[in-house]
């Protein structure tokens, strides 16, 4: 992929989980996006976005960074990474704010913060997810804990988030 594009700054495959003994894709995120553990990084835009963020939300806030300086992201489809350990599988009763914290950090703001958790707690069927994610975020807000971007990427990242949702709504 990096070869044929040299505009891509990160690229991946797809996420595989073992059900029943049969490998189907992980459906925590788009097909669209580029899952953490299965990224390959081109140097530039690796050195571009400033490295990795040691920070929940480092595999997400590395792709908004990439965009940022005018990378792009590729997912190849036909690339299917089995990954032993579905997503979630270890977090703990604490670990159930850092999704919250993460859009804090993100400088995502109050309104991206509920649509995101709102999206998440109805696909998960889970409503306690919407809470968690808004008591995270609070608190983090609360605390003053240090954002991993800054005002200006932040604007950037508002800006891509408000344009995928209205896109998504047919705006």
């Amino acid at each position: 992929m990096f070869k044929a594009d040299d505009t891509i700054g990160i690229a991946g495959g797809l996420a595989f989980i073992k059900k029943n003994g049969t490998w189907v894709y992980e459906t925590v995120a788009s097909k669209n996006h580029v899952r953490g553990p299965f990224k390959a990084y081109r140097k530039a835009c690796f050195e571009a976005i400033g490295g990795l963020k040691h920070s929940i939300g480092w595999d997400t806030i590395d792709v908004l960074l990439a965009q940022y300086h005018g990378w792009k992201i590729k997912t190849d489809s036909t690339l299917h990474v089995k990954h032993l350990k579905p997503t979630g599988h270890a977090y703990n009763k604490k670990s159930r704010y850092l999704q919250g914290e993460a859009f804090y950090k993100m400088r995502y703001g109050l309104a991206i913060t509920l649509i995101s958790a709102l999206k998440k707690g109805f696909k998960n069927r889970n409503i306690n997810t919407v809470f968690n994610d808004l008591k995270g975020y609070l608190h983090a807000k609360q605390s003053h804990i240090d954002f991993i971007v800054t005002e200006e990427e932040g604007q950037f990242i508002r800006k891509l988030r408000w344009d995928t949702i209205l896109k998504k709504l047919g705006f």
